[in-house]
């Protein structure tokens, strides 16, 4: 049996020529050109405008006249409106953010078991926040609290006289804080990704050494959460200022101003009464106070956020 041999032909392969590349540093702009003309066309030109009419009387029917920080004096001084949003805004903030970061914090640490179903359970759960603050959501909240609403017929099977919870002043902010509270998905999703960083041998030490669950929950588990927390707290600051939906759908700031909030009283002063730079003042004022309040937080934090480069409170 002969064999069979292959020859390979030796082939030459020529790499003294050089491969000319397009290399700029334009390229790059290129690629975020889409972001950037979104931000300035969007974002930056609104606000400068924005900036501007807050100087001026605008009312949309004529052309801008300048009256330098008269609408801002009128706000401070004379506007009791103002001072009327600005205090239901920040009853509704107090006591709806930490309630939701509470129930959020609950609800991840029960999710973050293992048990046969869980993904769908937390899939059950986000479910609330899919669906937003969107106009659907604040009608049927405005039906179950209302007269004759559900949580009334409820109330009857147990022989307690129900009230129009969102009609009564002193029970119409609460619906507003309840329905806040209830949207807890994106916050409690964000937890559970904390959570789950957390190594596990730091409960197993302290459970040898006789931590009980609740010492572990504040030693080990809001320590190495903190900077977690931080984020979702000044998220849901930012958010509760800015609530707008719920009240003008709910409640339309009412009863008695009991849920007037600021970025009603705002759109109330731009598209009913067509004041847009009186609008354009309030808008940043709210910006200012927005700011103060995060700060006010970031400054706080350094002595109840924990972070590894951290040792006995200092940075090393």
């Amino acid at each position: 049996m002969k064999s069979t041999e292959l020859h390979i032909p030796n082939v030459q392969v020529k790499t003294d020529k050089k491969i000319k590349r397009w290399e700029t540093p334009y390229i790059g702009y290129l690629f975020m050109a889409p972001w950037l003309i979104g931000l300035f066309v969007f974002i930056l030109w609104p606000m400068g405008l924005s900036l501007y009419y807050s100087f001026t009387n605008f009312s949309l029917l004529a052309k801008p006249t300048w009256i330098g920080t008269g609408n801002y004096s009128q706000i401070l001084i004379d506007d009791d409106k103002f001072l009327q949003s600005l205090k239901v805004t920040l009853q509704f903030v107090v006591f709806s953010v930490p309630l939701k970061l509470i129930f959020a914090l609950l609800v991840a640490m029960l999710l973050r078991k293992e048990i046969k179903g869980m993904s769908f359970y937390r899939t059950f759960i986000y479910f609330p926040s899919l669906i937003g603050t969107s106009i659907a959501v604040s009608i049927l909240w405005r039906q179950i609290f209302g007269q004759d609403g559900f949580i009334n017929h409820l109330l009857s099977y147990f022989h307690i006289a129900g009230k129009s919870w969102i009609g009564d002043p002193s029970s119409s902010l609460g619906t507003l804080i309840i329905l806040a509270v209830w949207q807890f998905g994106s916050t409690m999703v964000i937890f559970l990704a904390g959570l789950k960083q957390i190594p596990n041998d730091l409960y197993e030490a302290s459970g040898v050494d006789g931590a009980s669950k609740f010492r572990q929950f504040i030693s080990i588990t809001l320590p190495m959460l903190s900077p977690i927390l931080l984020f979702n707290l000044v998220l849901a600051t930012i958010q509760s200022f800015q609530m707008f939906t719920q009240a003008f759908i709910i409640t339309k700031g009412g009863p008695a101003n009991s849920t007037y909030m600021y970025a009603l009283y705002l759109y109330e002063r731009a598209f009913d009464q067509l004041q847009m730079g009186y609008a354009s003042a309030l808008a940043w004022l709210l910006l200012i106070v927005i700011g103060a309040a995060t700060a006010l937080i970031f400054v706080s934090s350094k002595y109840w956020v924990f972070y590894e480069s951290e040792t006995g409170g200092e940075q090393k």
